[in-house]
Formats: structure tokens, C-alpha cells, sequence
């Protein structure tokens, strides 16, 4: 029922419609079959007489065409005869021949067994005629033509009995009619009278909101915006006019508060939109000196390296060389997409620079499939996570830290393990990292700008899933694995 209120008034229409309609057919069709049952019972109530005249004909035609074979002899009247004993046999076979104690069905009995006798007295009357014994079928001629007429006595007299019975139950059955069509008439007057009643409560209910709305909108146009809405009972196209024009109203009231206010606020926006563009310029400023400084870094360090190069000084232009690789890096992919093997380059640049500064303290293996190193991944994402590592693992174990890079494939994922044997972390601090909520603390190695943070999101921005990166540890002290997994792209 509510399904039906909140449709559309459309199908509302064509619903009731439909009811109203399906609901007369139904009664006509129940009052149709009801008259074509009593017409056929009222037809069935003369079948028994119909069927006994039809026996009684059948018997005349026995009767008539062997009269006229022994008249005639002919074979046309012989064949006659055999259809009309053929066709009186057929009509005796109807017959029933029950023992009760009804007169009728005793009657019909004993046609049925006078009728067989008069068949064979028949029969042998003709065959007597084909052999030319006049004797005997004149005797048999005369016993079958007073049987004959025995039997036409009692289909009379049958005939008669069950007219009369029939009579009595026409008569009732005319009674019944007369009182099925008073029937008839009063359930389809009743039919008519709900259905009046069905499509006026349903036109009545569909215009009331109308109604209510109209008032309303008179009242709007004068000018009064604080008058009483209808509600919307249903969700068909007038609740949707009526929460519409609601809407509109509220708006209207909205948009005269708001060009009041607009005025003063006007001169807030201005100074607002000078302070913007004073902040916006300075952002550009910055913006413009943080991509000159790590130029000019690392084309002083290049100059270093082309001096230390021509005095022979070959481990300090290697050590300036990587340094300055490892700054042009920074420079030329801190915003785009990378192959994994130059990720993995800037890595051992970083090892070796810091192996440098901290006379080989730092243990360093890798174990990598070569084949995966042409895939891409987000530039500055392995070097972080490593100094990480360095920083906050190893650092202090004085020439015991060891760090592995794994880079290794399970199925569609691209795996990358940056596991180190230094103090590891509890679960809690692993949770902190991951939701981001970690105070960091700055240091000496945590100059580049890029903390665990930035490197979760762009993993998630790149991959899709905040999964992107794991931390492993089995404690304080048990070493520490970080694993960032990708799904494989084309390379």
C-alpha cells in the first residue's frame, strides 16, 4: 500500500483504473458462468425425453423398413433396414438396465429387454422373407409388430413419468434463475457503487494537497513568506511540487537575508582577497627559491668533483659525484613516476654516501630480480624508508647494522622489503606510523623533507589501497621490516 501512495500520479490513475475495471470483469465473468451453468442444467432437464423420442423414432424405422422389405424385397429397402436396426441397437444400448425400486428405471428395463427380443423376431422375419418361407415369417412378422407396439406403449409410458418429473424441476430451476439475476443485479449495483466510491476518495485525496498549495501560493505572491507550508504525504509529482515550491520559499526568504548582509560583508572579501594573493605570492617565492637551492647544491658539488678529479684525488671526486647524483635526483623526479631501478640507485648512492661519513658502519645487501627493475613506482619512495631505517635502527650499533633490500614478485604484486636488524618498534608505535599520528622528531639526517607520511600517502594515492606499505617487527630490539607492495603495471 505505501509502495502504491508514493508512486507516481500517473500510475496511480492507471492502478485504480485498472482495479475498478479488472473488478467489474471479475464479477461478470463469475455472474456469466453462473447463467451458463444453469442454462446448461436447464438444457439437461429434457435430455431424458429428448433421448426416448429419439428411441422411439429409431424403433419406428425399425418397424417401417422391414415393412417395406417384405413388401418390396429390394436391396435398396434391405439396406435400410440394417441401418435403422443398427442405429435402434445403438439407442437401446443408452438404456440402462439396473435393478431398483424406481418405476422408471424399472420401465426402461424392461424396454431394454423387450427391445432385444424385438430385434432378433425382426431379424428372423427378414431372413424367413430372404428364404421364402411365408409361414413362418408371417408369424414372426405378427410377434414382432405386437411387440412393437408393447414396446412403443411403455417408451410412451416412460416418456410420460419422466416428463412429468422434469417438469417439477424446470420449475425450480426457473425459481433459482429468477433469484440468481436479483443476485446479479444487486452485487453488480454494489460493484458500481464501490467503484464510484474508490475513484471520488482517490480524485479527492490527489487535489487536496493541491488545494492547500494553491491557498499557499496566493499568499506568497502578496508577500507573506512566513506562511504555513502543506506538508507532502506521498512521494508522487505533487509531493515533489510541493517540496520544490517549499524549497523555493525558504530560498527566497534565504537570498533576501543574504543580499542584506552582502553589503557589509563586501569590503571583508576585498581585504580577504588582498590578503590571498599576498600569501599566494609569497608560496611562489618559496616555491621559486626551493628549486634553486638544490641547483645551485649540487652544481657547486659537481665544480668540487671536477676539482678533486684534476688534483687526483679519486675517492673524494667518486664521494662528491654520488653526492651530487644523489641531490639531481631530488631535483629532477620529487614529483613524478620512476623506474624501480633508479630507486634503487639512489638507495646505494645514499648507503654510499653514508658509509663515507660514517667510515663503513652500515651493512648493505641486496637481493633483487633484476627482471622487475623497468617497472615504475613514485620517485623518492625506498631512499626515506631506508634513512628510517638507518636513523632509527641502526644507527648507534657501531658498525653492526645491516640493512637488506629485497625486490622479489607474488603474483600481480610487485614486493619491496627493506628489512634492518637494528632496535625494531613496538605495535603501538607501527600503528602510529600507519595512521600518521607519530610525533616526529627532526635531526640532522631528516633534512630532505620527505617523512613516512608522505611516502604512505603517495603509495596510496599511487596503488589504490592504504595497505601499500607494511611494518613488521616481533619487538624491541628484534629488527624491523618495511614492505610495500604494488600491483605490477606495464614496465
Amino acid at each position: 500500500m505505501k509502495r502504491f501512495l508514493n508512486s507516481s500520479l500517473q500510475a496511480k490513475v492507471i492502478n485504480v483504473c485498472v482495479f475498478a475495471n479488472v473488478l467489474i470483469f471479475v464479477v461478470n465473468i463469475f455472474l456469466i458462468l453462473g447463467i451458463n451453468s444453469m442454462g446448461k442444467d436447464m438444457g439437461l432437464v429434457y435430455e431424458d425425453n429428448r433421448s426416448l423420442n429419439e428411441l422411439s423414432n429409431s424403433l419406428s424405422g425399425v418397424q417401417d423398413s422391414m415393412t417395406l422389405y417384405l413388401s418390396s424385397k429390394t436391396s435398396e429397402s434391405l439396406e435400410n433396414y440394417y441401418i435403422s436396426a443398427q442405429k435402434f441397437q445403438e439407442n437401446v444400448d443408452e438404456l440402462d438396465d439396473k435393478i431398483t425400486d424406481l418405476s422408471y428405471n424399472r420401465i426402461e428395463r424392461n424396454i431394454k429387454m423387450m427391445s432385444g427380443t424385438y430385434l432378433g423376431l425382426v431379424e428372423q422375419t427378414i431372413e424367413s422373407k430372404r428364404g421364402r418361407n411365408v409361414e413362418k415369417y408371417r408369424a414372426y412378422y405378427e410377434r414382432s409388430t405386437e411387440l412393437y407396439g408393447d414396446i412403443k406403449a411403455y417408451i410412451t409410458s416412460l416418456n410420460l413419468e419422466l416428463f412429468a418429473g422434469n417438469s417439477e424441476n424446470f420449475y425450480a430451476l426457473m425459481i433459482a434463475f429468477r433469484s440468481f439475476e436479483i443476485i446479479a443485479i444487486a452485487i453488480l449495483t454494489f460493484v458500481m457503487i464501490g467503484n464510484v466510491i474508490i475513484v471520488t476518495s482517490f480524485v479527492s485525496a490527489a487535489i487536496m494537497p493541491l488545494k492547500k498549495l494553491a491557498k499557499s501560493a496566493d499568499e506568497v505572491s502578496g508577500g507573506n513568506f512566513d506562511v504555513e507550508l502543506p506538508g507532502a504525504i506521498y512521494d508522487d509529482e505533487i509531493g515533489i511540487v510541493i517540496r520544490a515550491f517549499g524549497k523555493m520559499v525558504v530560498s527566497i526568504k534565504d537570498y533576501i537575508e543574504r543580499l542584506k548582509e552582502s553589503l557589509e560583508k563586501e569590503a571583508q572579501l576585498q581585504q580577504k582577497e588582498l590578503t590571498m594573493e599576498a600569501h599566494l605570492k609569497d608560496a611562489q617565492l618559496k616555491y621559486l627559491q626551493a628549486q634553486i637551492n638544490p641547483h645551485f647544491l649540487f652544481n657547486t658539488l659537481n665544480a668540487g668533483a671536477q676539482l678533486a678529479m684534476m688534483e687526483g684525488a679519486d675517492r673524494t671526486y667518486e664521494y662528491v659525484q654520488t653526492v651530487a647524483d644523489f641531490f639531481r635526483y631530488n631535483v629532477k623526479n620529487n614529483k613524478g613516476t620512476v623506474t624501480l631501478r633508479e630507486e634503487v640507485t639512489l638507495v646505494d648512492n645514499y648507503i654510499q654516501i653514508l658509509n663515507v661519513r660514517f667510515s663503513g658502519d652500515i651493512g648493505y645487501e641486496k637481493q633483487v630480480d633484476e627482471r622487475l627493475l623497468d617497472y615504475r613506482m613514485p620517485s623518492m619512495i625506498l631512499q626515506p624508508v631506508v634513512e628510517n631505517a638507518v636513523n632509527h635502527g641502526i644507527r648507534e650499533m657501531a658498525g653492526d647494522g645491516k640493512i637488506l633490500l629485497k625486490i622479489f614478485r607474488e603474483d600481480n604484486i610487485l614486493c619491496i622489503s627493506i628489512i634492518d636488524n637494528g632496535k625494531g618498534m613496538s605495535k603501538e608505535t607501527i600503528d602510529e606510523i600507519l595512521s600518521g599520528t607519530l610525533n616526529h622528531v627532526e635531526d640532522d639526517f631528516n633534512n630532505n623533507g620527505i617523512g613516512m607520511d608522505n611516502v604512505i600517502s603517495r603509495l596510496s594515492l599511487f596503488s589504490g589501497s592504504r595497505k601499500a606499505l607494511q611494518i613488521f617487527s616481533e619487538g624491541e630490539g628484534k629488527g624491523c621490516e618495511v614492505k610495500i607492495s604494488l600491483p605490477l603495471g606495464e614496465s
